[in-house]
């Protein structure tokens, strides 16, 4: 079986049915999970919603951040230990802090998901009746959860996600994004360009300075490289190196995410507010370097590597050899522009929270929806973010320079957002925060 047909099989017959499963297991393990860790574990919840939703990565940025800001609120609602994302309500006394965590969880993502929300209810009354707190407290809690999970969903209502555009179509000029094989699908979500970011001041405040020309050597290099290294056919790729393409094609916060909440297990002695901040850090600079970079993709629509190498001969570079009959690994290119990578960019804003937070030689492993059974083992997270660029060449979909130029952009992100969110406040700092 050849390459291209294994990454198809895997795509249609198995992706969607581990979504299934993996949203079946989080649920059923909730039983489980002891009560006072009920930040990881409806992360977990968070992950399997969005999941059985379908939702793509790039809308699970902006679901994720939602939750987690909302969960921060209301832990940090109760401790006020830092400055709120948004939600500053009134805390009344004496309410649970678990049980708002449960409640604000729950309220975002029933108004997210609706669809999913028996499943949701039945999963927040399980973890309430978990809980070893009054009565009083336990209503209180729930209450101001839900204060909160109101607060962030008003907020974030008119950021623009939401916003109609006509169908975005690229052009024809030479090095311009169009449609491509095989179902020619107008440019993805064109409104998160010009969404309300969470943190950063604008979504052009890092755009970078663009992809190379398109006569030059630097063009040359990264186009010849993806040519022969991301081709369906006669590549000289490695089986290790077919599946790294296979592996991180799938929703990229949900990697980072279950590698958030491995590498917070192996701290057991992490407090609510921290787990809170780190997965609230974590979401927000992901869901900014979404914005950021699909800023750069609009702006500077530049084409992808089926396009390019499908018409080298127009392209005014002697070094770029057209090949009229070239495909991808992975046959369905995104249907956005190139440049810059989004997986790149994304895991390069998450790989620098988490660095910050546990430092970056933190070894961990990872699993995939794409290819079930299989997990990854990596020594640090720049590591992953490495891997994540080669699999986007690989895949035949992205050229080098949109990776590392997407790392550059998601390292700016994610150090703006950690120098501005979520501050200690002062005299009442957790110690080593």
């Amino acid at each position: 079986m050849t390459s291209f047909k294994m990454c198809r099989m895997i795509n249609r017959n198995l992706a969607a049915r581990y979504c299934l499963i993996l949203a079946t297991l989080v649920l059923v393990m909730a039983g489980t999970l002891r009560a006072e860790d009920v930040v990881t574990h409806w992360n977990k919840v968070m992950l399997a919603t969005i999941a059985a939703g379908g939702t793509d990565p790039i809308t699970s940025t902006r679901t994720a951040a939602i939750v987690q800001a909302a969960v921060f609120d209301a832990v940090n609602g109760i401790e006020r230990k830092y400055t709120p994302i948004h939600a500053d309500v009134p805390m009344p006394d004496g309410a649970s802090e678990s049980a708002a965590v449960i409640e604000s969880s729950y309220a975002t993502l029933a108004a997210l998901y609706p669809e999913q929300r028996q499943g949701l209810k039945a999963e927040r009354n399980k973890s309430l009746a978990k809980l070893d707190v009054g009565h009083d407290a336990l209503k209180s809690g729930r209450e101001f959860g839900a204060l909160v999970a109101a607060d962030i969903l008003t907020w974030r209502s008119t950021d623009g996600f939401d916003q109609e555009l006509p169908p975005y179509l690229g052009g024809t000029n030479i090095g311009q994004w169009r449609p491509t094989p095989p179902d020619f699908r107008p440019g993805a979500l064109p409104q998160v360009a010009t969404m309300v970011p969470w943190s950063i001041q604008s979504p052009s405040q890092f755009r970078p300075a663009g992809p190379p020309s398109l006569t030059g050597p630097e063009y040359a290099a990264a186009y010849n490289e993806v040519k022969t290294m991301g081709s369906a056919d006669n590549s000289p790729r490695t089986p290790d190196q077919t599946l790294v393409a296979i592996f991180w094609a799938g929703n990229t916060p949900a990697y980072w995410n279950r590698i958030a909440g491995s590498v917070i297990n192996d701290h057991p002695g992490l407090s609510s507010i921290r787990k809170a901040r780190v997965f609230a850090l974590l979401n927000i600079a992901m869901a900014d370097a979404a914005i950021a970079c699909w800023d750069a993709k609009y702006h500077y629509q530049s084409w992808r590597p089926i396009t390019a190498i499908t018409m080298a001969d127009i392209d005014g570079n002697p070094d770029t050899d057209v090949d009229f009959s070239w495909t991808p690994l992975l046959g369905g290119t995104p249907a956005h522009p190139e440049y810059v990578s989004g997986h790149s960019t994304i895991s390069a804003a998450a790989a620098s929270v988490l660095a910050h937070a546990f430092g970056d030689n933190a070894a961990f492993q990872i699993d995939s929806e794409r290819v079930p059974g299989v997990r990854r083992a990596f020594p640090s997270f720049s590591r992953a973010v490495l891997e994540v660029n080669d699999a986007r060449v690989f895949a035949g979909i992205h050229f080098r320079t949109a990776c590392l130029d997407g790392n550059a952009l998601g390292i700016k992100v994610a150090f703006f957002v950690m120098q501005q969110a979520m501050r200690p406040v002062p005299d009442r700092s957790e110690v080593g925060q």
